[in-house]
């Protein structure tokens, strides 16, 4: 599906093994797949792809979204690893694998914190 989204959204597709040619290699919906990624620390959002069989209620594919690791300053190597675990999430589905890699997701965003601390005091914290 690359090259058909000219904008920070990823839609990833998860194929029906209900359609005739089409195989869902992890067994999953759109729906399942979130709901799995969400108890180990990673936000996607269940996404319909083009010529989707399942409503939109359930849809086969997710999208991920760029601007939350960007915004982190995550690069190329980072973002192998969260394709990393999110396969590992996907093809295990188990408590234990969704607790280690939500422990994993800690501790990358923990190097990546969303905002610096303050360099300065603020302006209105000298009055006094």
């Amino acid at each position: 599906m690359t090259g058909q989204y000219p904008n920070h959204a990823a839609p990833t597709s998860l194929p029906s093994a209900r359609r005739e040619g089409c195989q869902r290699p992890k067994g999953l919906t759109g729906k399942e797949a979130q709901i799995l990624l969400d108890r180990a620390g990673i936000t996607v959002n269940k996404n319909t792809i083009p010529g989707d069989p399942q409503s939109p209620f359930v849809t086969s594919g997710i999208r991920i979204g760029t601007p939350a690791v960007t915004t982190r300053g995550f690069t190329e190597p980072e973002m192998e690893r969260v394709a990393d675990m999110i396969d590992t999430v996907l093809t295990k589905q188990d408590d234990a694998t969704l607790a280690r890699v939500k422990a994993e997701v800690r501790e990358l965003t923990a190097q990546f914190p969303l905002y610096a601390a303050p360099a300065r005091q603020a302006v209105g914290a000298r009055r006094g």
